[in-house]
């Protein structure tokens, strides 16, 4: 109670004195005129009667404001009597000086909204012990001593851990002293860029970070946004991150130089197409989500705000188009020392931790994977549940695909009696998670999971993320998956789960998934790559032993059909005479996307683990070389 109550007195103590030093600065006359205006102008259909005021000095004033309004509404009751009784110019330092301690109120609302964040089981932990630090490589855009400072490691390892130092470089000026006015932070899904961001802002509120260059900052998930309905402005959004409805936001947008915009997740954002999502310039202007995002990333709303965009490896090139020349970073992961940290912090026995690193540490496979958090968190998990069963996990994870499913069966074993009822819901889940990438939906409603009867279940406790936001009328609850990465996985899933035109099905089997269009292939890359990883033998036969089914062999067939059908992806030209004939000539626009789809298809043929579906693969393709 003292220390909830403490920010709050503190905050009323402010008041007084903002109020006090206002009205001592104020002639006998103009305070005269200020007790008069005060009594003519009621607001909000009530004024201090006159007899209060006749005779009241500052002090008493601002006794009698405070009490009769509250102490931070007198403040704006000052503000406005002020200019009512020609005393403009100590109206305005009021207002600065308001804005000032607004800029700290704001700062409170954010540790404490911040300071905690929900682990993927729903549990609340404080962001100071869960975070562990990152891995951050300067982008191929980027000079490597601009962003992050010398390094002793070798090239092109040139990676420092995101601690506060590393986090202050992201928008530190080159030698002519000029500012990055965007940074790009970019990694695979599941890498951490989102607690990344997350702890930017924690960071900031705290004062460790952009000390005296930014002055509020917000956090933005592009996913809820563009998923939001109805029509909101950029000011809108900002007043939904502040601790009251009544923040200064006209001020606040008047200083854009001093703004920071954490957009997380932009690869979300749909390709630039009808008129109606073109870029939003005005930010009082209630549009789409979309609109104003394109806004920000176009720098044509706000054009001097400073933007941290974070977004998948699969789509920098897209977003450069977008953002000019921003300074791009790479987020790698968890470096060896990192992962051993994790394993402490997760699992708080430190018996129990130093037992379970210590066998993860002698699979090498496994270990490896454990640089991208979100396998470190699901391979902690298993081992929390399992570790005293003895199981040996090097058999089933030497791949992203595997050790998820490995977590889908633990999860199914750890139902124990009531598995057969959870493998349905599972299968529920998995035709949601389709339906949501093909639709480029993320989050979902308590409608959604009522239809399908997955609300209060047990796989939405395991499985499912639970948000509620304040509405117009009442919370609003939405639900999306613990990682993005796990939602395209379950996808993926799905295909094996149910055959084509069975009852419930979503529409389109594995075909429209491989054959979908340039612009969706990007969308759907991981979930594509996870079918090729659930479709080696072993993994099919795990598959059908947790969820007592049958593969059906088509979904392989048409798989292997597909990649045989590919003909000749342009990777790259090779040998030495490509100089002469190409040096003067443009190259299609096609070209780098055709290097990223010869490359993602062998990313797919390698996730699968299986060299006679490779060799299948292969046989019609000609000679992949890449430069």
């Amino acid at each position: 109670m003292d220390a909830a109550g403490a920010p709050c007195s503190s905050r009323e103590a402010l008041a007084r004195e903002l109020i006090l030093a206002a009205l001592e600065d104020l002639s006998q006359e103009q305070l005269k005129r200020f007790r008069h205006k005060l009594r003519d102008a009621p607001l909000d259909g009530r004024s201090i009667p006159w007899g209060r005021l006749e005779n009241s000095d500052a002090v008493d004033l601002v006794d009698k404001l405070t009490q009769f309004y509250g102490s931070e509404p007198a403040v704006d009751v000052t503000r406005k009597i002020l200019k009512k009784a020609d005393a403009r110019d100590v109206a305005v330092r009021l207002k600065a000086q308001q804005l000032q301690q607004y800029k700290k109120k704001y700062r409170e609302h954010v540790l404490l909204q911040h300071a905690k964040v929900k682990e993927r089981n729903a549990r609340s932990v404080k962001i100071n012990k869960r975070f562990t630090k990152l891995l951050i490589a300067p982008g191929s855009n980027a000079v490597e001593d601009e962003l992050l400072g010398p390094s002793e490691e070798p090239e092109p390892e040139r990676a420092r851990r995101s601690d506060t130092h590393t986090f202050n470089k992201l928008f530190r000026g080159d030698d002519e002293g000029l500012r990055p006015l965007t940074v790009v932070l970019q990694g695979p899904a599941g890498i951490g860029k989102t607690m990344a961001a997350k702890k930017i802002l924690y960071d900031w509120a705290a004062g460790k970070l952009y000390h005296g260059q930014v002055d509020f900052a917000f956090f933005m998930p592009c996913g809820e946004l563009l998923e939001s309905p109805g029509t909101r402005s950029l000011a809108d959004l900002i007043l939904d991150q502040c601790p009251d409805r009544k923040a200064p936001v006209r001020q606040i947008l008047a200083l854009p130089q001093r703004l920071l915009f954490i957009l997380d997740g932009a690869d979300e954002l749909p390709a630039v197409g009808a008129p109606e999502a073109a870029p939003c310039k005005d930010p009082f202007e209630a549009t789409s989500g979309l609109r104003v995002l394109r806004g920000l990333l176009s720098q044509e709303l706000l054009p001097l705000a400073r933007l941290l965009v974070t977004t998948r490896n699969v789509a920098p090139g897209t977003l450069r188009g977008r953002l000019g020349s921003p300074q791009c970073a790479e987020v790698r992961g968890f470096s060896d020392k990192d992962k051993k940290k994790y394993f402490f912090k997760f699992f708080r026995d430190e018996r129990k931790a130093e037992r379970a690193y210590r066998f993860v540490k002698e699979n090498e496979t496994l270990f490896a994977l454990c640089f991208v958090p979100f396998v470190c968190w699901i391979v902690c998990t298993v081992l929390q549940q399992q570790l005293e069963l003895g199981q040996d996990l090097s058999r089933t994870s030497k791949t992203t695909t595997s050790v998820y499913l490995l977590f889908i069966a633990s999860m199914l074993k750890s139902a124990g009696t009531n598995g057969p009822r959870v493998q349905g819901e599972l299968r529920t889940l998995c035709r949601l998670a389709r339906e949501g990438i093909l639709k480029h939906q993320a989050q979902f409603s308590e409608n959604d999971l009522a239809q399908l009867k997955l609300q209060g279940s047990q796989v939405q406790t395991l499985f499912l993320s639970k948000k509620e936001v304040l509405g117009v009328l009442e919370k609003e609850v939405s639900y999306q998956f613990i990682d993005q990465s796990f939602q395209e996985f379950l996808a993926a899933l799905s295909y094996l789960l149910e055959a084509e035109g069975a009852p419930g099905a979503p529409a389109g089997g594995v075909k429209m998934l491989l054959n979908s269009d340039a612009e969706l292939r990007g969308h759907l890359a991981l979930t594509t790559r996870f079918l090729f990883g659930l479709l080696s033998a072993e993994r099919v036969r795990d598959v059908e032993r947790y969820f007592g089914c049958v593969v059906p062999e088509r979904v392989k067939q048409d798989t292997l059909r597909w990649v045989q059908g590919q003909g000749h992806p342009k990777v790259a030209p090779v040998g030495p005479e490509k100089n002469d004939e190409l040096e003067d000539t443009e190259e299609p626009e096609e070209d780098e996307e055709d290097l990223n789809f010869g490359l993602e298809l062998l990313y797919c043929l390698y996730e699968t683990q299986e060299d006679a579906f490779v060799r299948q693969s292969l046989t019609n393709l000609p000679e992949i070389v890449l430069e």
